[in-house]
């Protein structure tokens, strides 16, 4: 067993970003312990041109500055997604901007994109073992003065020859007019400045907000097929408040994620892929914790699914509990693989109360 996961308890006593900011210290110094998973072979996932063993990977957010990924790597996630990086240093948002919600099992951030810039970023990745597991760049825009037609084409260029997968990420609440990058026109200029780069990149995924208007994923969905993405991610965090919230910090400003946002999120992608088909890969994310919640982003659609709160609050052993379920609800759905039940209940789940 992981020295994480004995510690992800006593990390709880810190104030939520001093508590992450340990856990990255512990996973770059190769202290924090390492944890075998041994996935039922049905879970295995084509994927980042290679086979991956199961689905569950690490959502952006969590090592934002891509210098603890081999520790992560070894504690089982099956991907990666370092950053969001933008071109220069920034500090983000004032502190606090970082809330836990336990009574909701969820957590709020207004953390604004704090990382070490690009050239950090870089240096770091190259020394990421990706054998163990690939690992995604999510790319974002600086707070002042960033412009997109230059800044995603710099970053992807930046990133392509160490990334597995790069992520264009339009859908932070964080960043003032950001969300506005989604509009299907402002979005196909980043994407025609990508391409008119020219230079090789690794497959190409675009991050979406679950507040979109559900009226723009037509036009999303085709615009990325147009444009040769390999996929979407859905979802990014909310900016909703569900009236069911009780905790203290509810109403602080900022993204929620965790159980609060599991319908929403996966209503969206249940509609993205009956939209896609088959024509895209999408990672599910949003509100993870168990394995019939992994199996559901499934069964709306997800070829990978993505975890953050849930590894937040619980500490490695999360992984373990959900790759070893997933076989076991595999058996009960009488599929000889993972592949078979992507997208299988799609129609139902877009139906979801979010």
């Amino acid at each position: 067993m992981a020295l994480a996961a004995a510690a992800a308890p006593l990390l709880r006593r810190f104030a939520p970003e001093t508590a992450h900011d340990l856990a990255i210290g512990a996973l770059r110094y190769g202290i924090a312990g390492h944890q075998r998973i041994t996935p039922d072979p049905r879970l295995a996932v084509a994927a980042f041109g290679r086979i991956l063993s199961h689905p569950i990977g690490l959502a952006a957010g969590f090592d934002k500055n891509a210098m603890a990924l081999n520790g992560l790597a070894r504690l089982g996630f099956s991907f990666i997604e370092a950053g969001t990086v933008t071109r220069r240093p920034q500090p983000g948002n004032l502190k606090p901007r970082l809330f836990r919600l336990d009574q909701d099992h969820a957590l709020i951030n207004r953390m604004g994109f704090n990382n070490n810039g690009i050239d950090a970023f870089t240096t770091a990745l190259r020394r990421a073992d990706r054998r163990i597991a690939p690992i995604g760049a999510n790319l974002g825009l600086n707070k002042d003065g960033a412009d997109p037609l230059i800044d995603y084409p710099t970053l992807v260029r930046a990133v392509a020859p160490d990334a597995d997968y790069i992520v264009i990420n339009v859908s932070s609440p964080n960043t003032p007019g950001l969300r506005d990058l989604q509009a299907v026109d402002r979005l196909g200029g980043i994407l025609a400045a990508i391409a008119r780069e020219g230079a090789p990149h690794p497959a190409l995924f675009v991050k979406l907000a679950p507040d979109l208007d559900e009226a723009m994923l037509p036009d999303l969905v085709a615009l990325a097929i147009e444009h040769g993405l390999a996929g979407l991610i859905v979802s990014n965090t909310t900016l909703a408040r569900p009236a069911s919230l009780t905790s203290a910090a509810r109403s602080e400003a900022g993204g929620l994620s965790g159980a609060p946002l599991f319908a929403r999120s996966t209503r969206m992608l249940a509609r993205v892929r009956l939209l896609a088909g088959d024509r895209l890969t999408l990672i599910g994310v949003g509100g993870v914790a168990t394995a019939e919640q992994a199996f559901t982003k499934c069964r709306a659609g997800a070829d990978l699914v993505q975890i953050y709160t849930s590894f937040v609050a619980q500490g490695p052993a999360v992984i373990a509990r959900i790759v070893d379920g997933l076989a076991g609800l595999l058996d009960r759905y009488g599929c000889a693989s993972l592949a078979g039940i992507t997208g299988r209940d799609a129609d139902r789940l877009a139906e979801l109360d979010p």
